[in-house]
């Protein structure tokens, strides 16, 4: 299970968010070998008043925010990273206007379909 948040300025964000939103996905698909029909991702598009960012970053920086079950390997995790640094660079998104963050939670911790997240068997591997 990935959730996703991604957060940057409205005028910024609204324009790319379904070509953003392939790229993440697919990057999740490349480097978690996860599946192609899963994809949970929130757009929070902000006014300039709600979003302050470093200096010497543009208007194009955007965080992007992983939730996810725990059990991907070290290796797994720098892959995604990786390659949403190389693949945002088609949206003009540089290296330096990006930032990720991946949170990881045990199964327990999740709540889907009726059920803790330990107590459903999921169609795809975790461990990877």
């Amino acid at each position: 299970m990935v959730q996703v948040k991604i957060y940057g300025l409205r005028e910024q964000l609204d324009p790319i968010k379904q070509k953003l939103s392939d790229i993440i996905h697919s990057c999740l698909i490349d480097a978690l070998q996860y599946p192609a029909d899963k994809r949970a991702h929130r757009f929070f598009p902000l006014d300039a008043s709600d979003f302050y960012y470093p200096v010497g970053r543009t208007e194009r920086y955007t965080i992007i925010e992983f939730s996810m079950i725990e059990g991907r390997s070290i290796e797994a995790k720098k892959k995604l990273i990786a390659l949403l640094f190389e693949r945002v660079k088609a949206l003009e998104i540089d290296s330096q206007d990006l930032e990720i963050t991946i949170s990881e939670t045990p199964k327990h911790n999740w709540g889907f379909r009726g059920l803790p997240g330990d107590e459903h068997q999921l169609n795809y591997k975790i461990e990877v």
